[in-house]
């Protein structure tokens, strides 16, 4: 188990003598990808196309656009075929109709849908329907040539007296983890570069789990796109598999803010395993470690604790039936969702502790960080 720290609450954050080398991000290869004809339709299909050959991984070229043939008798099968598939397709209509995504931003646009990852308490399990292939949309250029027309009219931080500076917000993390894929896709990079040159008051959001930040240190962001980086306690770990580990998270995070881009710690999801007050001081002490000696650092926090709701457990626990993760409804307090479903959470009186306790933590070591939202 690892330890905890201990320090007194005053003491200095430490930094180790020597530290480990970095190695090199994680980086996914799907074992299978599937191309449809009209994401060829579109330059940015066909660049994608390119790199995936380029990097030698197995393309099948389907005759039509439907995706077909990723269910299985065995839902076990089914999930481990379906995570480890890639699909370059047109986004649909409906996805140039943008939702507004409160807390986090006025909308949310979709550069894919799906996530290499396999976290135990994805709230994905909940959201979308089928097989969790990756899709990745090829017709970026109209995805993005849509978001003008939102510009201005959001509600959720534009809105808002407290964050109003950011502008229009926008965020693209919603159904995947961009940088998790980024290698693959170059979309990422290409909506940064698109919000950089977007003479406005407007910001990229977008959050990850991986830290292959490299190829987006020197693109003329212009401080319109903020990198968050989706991060927890050591302890929950296991419950993150396929994605960077926490210390390459944070080496991201700092390589991000040297680099001039907003950047944000999102601590999600919350668990209040035994120890979570050290096991969270921890996490935040490294990341503060990571952060020293930022000019001009620019750092939200997004405090998310853990929930579930019935269609996600039941899902969740067909895809990782091992788990320990604790779902118990009798220790949770039910509550409505927006669309009068139910969803678990925290007891009341435990949600304040935690809240307390996490703010005062950032306040002490992270004192720049401005707590967007709890929830």
């Amino acid at each position: 188990m690892d330890s905890l720290d201990l320090r007194p609450p005053d003491a200095p954050a430490a930094r180790p003598a020597r530290e480990p080398a970095a190695r090199p991000a994680r980086l996914w290869r799907p074992r299978r990808v599937l191309v449809t004809p009209a994401a060829l339709d579109h330059a940015h299909g066909r660049m994608m196309l390119a790199r995936l050959e380029g990097l030698g991984l197995p393309v099948e070229r389907l005759p039509a656009n439907r995706l077909t043939g990723l269910r299985d008798a065995d839902p076990r099968r089914a999930y481990a075929e379906a995570k480890a598939t890639l699909a370059l397709v047109v986004a649909p209509p409906t996805k140039l109709r943008l939702q507004p995504i409160p807390p986090s931003a006025d909308w949310r646009f979709d550069l894919a849908e799906g996530c290499p990852a396999h976290c135990q308490y994805c709230y994905l399990a909940g959201s979308l329907s089928g097989p969790p292939v990756t899709r990745v949309y090829a017709n970026l250029d109209a995805i993005l040539g849509n978001l003008a027309a939102y510009a201005g009219r959001g509600a959720v931080t534009s809105a808002s007296a407290e964050r109003a500076a950011e502008g229009t917000t926008f965020e693209a993390s919603c159904y995947t983890d961009p940088l998790g894929i980024e290698h693959l896709t170059g979309s990422l990079g290409a909506a940064i570069r698109h919000f950089g040159a977007w003479d406005a008051p407007v910001q990229l959001r977008a959050t990850t789990k991986f830290a292959a930040v490299e190829p987006l240190l020197g693109l003329p962001h212009n401080r319109r796109t903020r990198l968050r980086f989706s991060v927890n306690a050591r302890q929950a770990a296991r419950y993150e598999g396929g994605t960077a580990p926490l210390a390459e998270r944070l080496r991201a995070l700092g390589a991000a803010a040297r680099a001039g881009y907003p950047v944000g710690l999102t601590i999600a999801p919350i668990l209040a395993f035994a120890g979570w007050r050290e096991a969270y001081g921890a996490l935040i002490a490294d990341a503060a470690r990571e952060l020293a000696g930022v000019t001009d650092l620019d750092l939200t926090a997004e405090l998310i604790t853990h929930r579930f709701t019935p269609g996600s457990k039941a899902v969740l626990e067909g895809w990782y039936p091992g788990s320990d993760l604790p779902m118990d409804e009798a220790a949770r307090s039910r509550k409505l969702t927006k669309f009068g479903g139910a969803k678990y959470v925290y007891p009341k009186d435990l949600m304040a502790e935690m809240r307390g306790s996490l703010t005062a933590l950032l306040a002490r070591d992270l004192p720049a960080a401005r707590v967007l939202y709890w929830t």
